[in-house]
């Protein structure tokens, strides 16, 4: 997982994971593996999926890469402490995939909360660690 700067601005994590490395190797698959495990944890809330890709498509100057097939963000919340309204800014979390003809895309913005961005780091290496031999 690399942490980069995209646009010079925002501060994410991304992987891009060959389908040959893990056994999930369908868009709704991968989902579900990421609801499991936000709904596993003692904070964080799924809220939902956005499907970005059919949004995008729909606009009548959308434009989408050719090399993306699909695209969800998978939405959840870790925020246990309100500490003041700017924080709603941050919040909620988005785990960004993307379908590739050969691999999968993940990433998200890297969260003020580092315990959130770890869990979302090891749900995301999960994928990874639960190829079957």
């Amino acid at each position: 997982m690399t942490e980069t700067l995209f646009k010079e601005k925002y501060p994410i994590h991304t992987i891009e994971i060959d389908k040959t490395e893990i056994r999930i190797a369908e868009m709704d698959d991968i989902i579900a593996h990421y609801r499991t495990r936000i709904e596993a944890h003692p904070v964080a809330t799924y809220i939902g999926i956005f499907d970005h890709y059919a949004h995008t498509r729909s606009l009548e100057d959308g434009q989408i890469s050719d090399e993306i097939l699909d695209a969800k963000n998978v939405l959840c919340c870790f925020g246990k402490e309100l500490p003041s309204p700017q924080m709603l800014a941050v919040r909620p979390r988005a785990i960004g995939i993307a379908e590739k003809e050969e691999s999968f895309v993940i990433s998200f913005l890297e969260a003020p909360n580092p315990a959130a961005n770890d869990a979302m780091i090891a749900w995301t290496k999960d994928l990874i660690n639960s190829k079957e031999s």
